[in-house]
């Protein structure tokens, strides 16, 4: 049972919540403190068990006929395993939501809700918001980046105009991450009857539509002015792992999982550089 919660959480991706938590509050609050930790540990673990096991378990059916599923990509969980993932996941988070509206306030406790919500209706009916093309990229994108403004929101951090582009162009990279890891599946998804922004739009005109908002948010930081600026180079890897597949067909979609797992991997390349950024950034704001 505790490997079948593990591979449902998807530990490869923990860091994609956690992190922009982290980093958000800490820049907003200057300081490590209760809420910090407590946040931390949320958006590590239970919430990536919520977000990525209710998934597995509304997603069953069309998973098992999605090769790339079984692995660090995913759970194909038998169904006397559903109950149990969901129990996992409410019981592991309640603690940790009970102790972050404690913590916080008004604001923190909207983009909260907003951001549970989204975890929720991505996947579980009657929302399944992943069946509704371009709501489902949108979705996506919201899981990463309520982390960010939860944390600031919890901080009493203010929105700045550099701090808005930022946002924005996290938010981009969030659509296009989505759009581009769903044109994978676009065969099995079509076969399991699932409708998602690849389905519809094509594997080529999604990939294209990703390349497109990569490109937007790297414009997007160079607005923000030195260091964080430098940032925007970070695009340059994402548009070259997603290239060759601007004109891959629908048929042959499934070739697209290559430069998906070169995704992967450029996500932690590129937190490290973003961090290194960061540090500077607070350096001289000290």
């Amino acid at each position: 049972m505790i490997a079948d919660l593990l591979t449902a959480s998807r530990p490869l991706s923990w860091v994609n919540t956690a992190y922009p938590f982290a980093a958000a509050y800490l820049l907003s609050a200057r300081e490590v403190d209760v809420a910090l930790i407590v946040g931390t540990l949320f958006f590590l673990i239970p919430n990536n068990l919520a977000m990525y096991g209710v998934n597995d378990v509304f997603d069953y059916a069309s998973d098992l006929a999605n090769p790339r599923k079984g692995g660090m990509e995913g759970a194909v969980l038998a169904p006397e395993r559903h109950r149990s993932v969901l129990l996992a996941a409410v019981f592991t988070s309640l603690p940790f939501v009970i102790a972050l509206v404690l913590l916080g306030g008004g604001a923190s406790w909207i983009v909260l809700a907003i951001g549970l919500f989204a975890v929720v209706a991505y996947s579980a009916p009657p929302f399944r918001f992943k069946e509704i093309p371009v709501l489902d990229s949108l979705t996506s994108s919201v899981h990463f980046v309520s982390p960010a403004v939860y944390g600031i929101a919890l901080a009493g951090g203010s929105p700045t105009p550099g701090l808005i582009a930022v946002l924005a162009a996290f938010f981009l990279w969030g659509v296009a991450s989505h759009a581009f890891g769903a044109v994978q599946d676009v065969v099995p998804d079509r076969e399991g009857g699932i409708s998602s922004i690849a389905t519809v739009f094509g594997a080529a005109n999604t990939v294209r539509l990703a390349l497109a908002c990569w490109t937007i948010a790297g414009l997007l930081v160079l607005t923000i002015g030195l260091p964080g600026a430098f940032a925007a180079l970070l695009a340059v890897p994402y548009l070259v792992a997603a290239a060759p597949y601007a004109r891959v067909t629908d048929a042959d979609s499934a070739r697209a999982n290559r430069g998906w797992r070169h995704f992967l991997w450029i996500n932690y390349a590129c937190g490290f550089v973003v961090t290194l950024l960061l540090i500077l950034f607070a350096m001289r704001t000290a």
